[in-house]
């Protein structure tokens, strides 16, 4: 049995603060929106068997089981099953990759997946583990911020401050370009925001006198860092804005003359907690090993701007065409909803496809500590394309 995606849509990325553009609704509303925007086109989204939501803060607003609140907001069917997983800034892909195992298994017909995250209400860390400070682990083992593991990859891995400078050009560039486009066509405007409020245009001279921003936050974690000290290149711009938003797919066993797309194949990796980030790039190989395919196959793809180093390794460590690399921007302009992010960029994955009119789509994404997902999928050409809203 093969698992089809029936459509996917996401909200804009509004600024986790106070006054950003979602911050007044609950996380369940941004859900509820999207529900709503499913089932005014297909109506099997009115009934899933099952809604999976991934969210990485799962305390306050997203406390309570977020995904069984989402339901019970949306009305769904008292029947349908209803959880939530935390895999880090992967949890979205991975909530999508669990609909689809269940949809080819037979254990539903119909799967509501995706993820959310609004930082403006539960901000990074809020769950407050004892495992970001747990000294009884093994070093090698022991929580590094994100921040601070990107300029360690950096470092290691000899990721210039240049060429993290020209990635992030580049992402802002085209999400500024983006806009308008067909490129949008499956975001859908909540609480009066239709566009991605994070996105800040910028110049490569006012990137290039940027100072490094994280090298104050390392000294909290000497210990955890092995008391190596690190040259620390990423700047503000360098990292992707904290940020709300949702995204949400429907996964089906059967496919109908809209569905937008087949899922050929996923996967989920860990990797070195101490080489942070990487594991999206094993993932990414097991996904295209397990399809069949190349980079070269792919039409599009979305690859996950956890921080300038990744993107920049990518285009260096890879034969890929970087005009097909995240054609409407990234994370490093449009901002990162931790849990929603895989889902995000699902949906930003078939918008790519549809205005390419391309066939195979690729989507990475990685997170702290290890964690690594990807998934190959086939737009299917008879699909009909979500329309640019008005």
């Amino acid at each position: 049995m093969t698992a089809y995606i029936q459509d996917a849509v996401r909200t804009p990325r509004g600024k986790a603060k106070a006054d950003g553009g979602l911050a007044t609704l609950k996380p369940q509303q941004l859900i509820a929106a999207l529900i709503e925007s499913l089932a005014s086109d297909e109506q099997q989204a009115c009934a899933p068997q099952a809604l999976i939501l991934g969210s990485v803060g799962q305390v306050g607003a997203q406390g309570g089981n977020i995904a069984l609140v989402s339901k019970l907001y949306a009305q769904l069917p008292d029947e349908a099953g209803a959880w939530t997983i935390n895999n880090y800034c992967a949890s979205g892909l991975t909530a999508i990759g669990q609909a689809a195992n269940m949809v080819s298994a037979g254990g539903a017909a119909t799967v509501l997946a995706g993820g959310v995250e609004m930082m403006s209400r539960v901000p990074f860390m809020a769950d407050q583990a004892d495992f970001y400070a747990d000294a009884d682990l093994p070093q090698p083992a022991r929580y590094v911020p994100v921040v601070v593991a990107a300029d360690r990859l950096a470092e290691r891995e000899g990721v210039s401050r240049e060429e993290m400078d020209v990635v992030t050009l580049a992402s802002q560039d085209k999400a500024a370009a983006a806009e308008g486009t067909g490129l949008v066509a499956s975001r859908v405007a909540v609480n009066g925001l239709s566009r991605d409020e994070c996105a800040r245009p910028t110049t490569a001279k006012a990137l290039a006198a940027l100072s490094p921003a994280f090298g104050a936050l390392a000294k909290s974690y000497s210990e955890a860092l092995g008391g190596v000290e690190i040259d620390y290149r990423h700047t503000l711009a360098h990292a992707p804005p904290v940020a709300d938003g949702a995204g949400l797919a429907l996964i089906t066993a059967s496919p109908s003359g809209a569905t937008r797309g087949r899922i050929v194949a996923y996967a989920e990796s860990g990797g070195d907690p101490a080489a942070s980030l990487t594991a999206g790039f094993r993932a990414m190989d097991l996904a295209l090993s397990r399809a069949g395919l190349t980079l070269a196959d792919m039409d599009r793809i979305e690859f996950m701007e956890a921080f300038a180093v990744t993107i920049a390794k990518f285009f260096r460590d890879y034969e890929v065409d970087q005009a097909r690399v995240n054609v409407s921007g990234g994370h490093l302009a449009k901002g990162h909803p931790m849990g929603a992010t895989g889902a995000i960029l699902l949906s930003s994955l078939l918008d790519a496809l549809d205005v390419a009119d391309g066939r195979y789509g690729l989507v990475v994404v990685a997170g702290a500590s290890g964690v690594g997902a990807a998934m190959v999928v086939e737009r299917l050409a008879s699909s009909q394309r979500r329309t640019l809203a008005s």
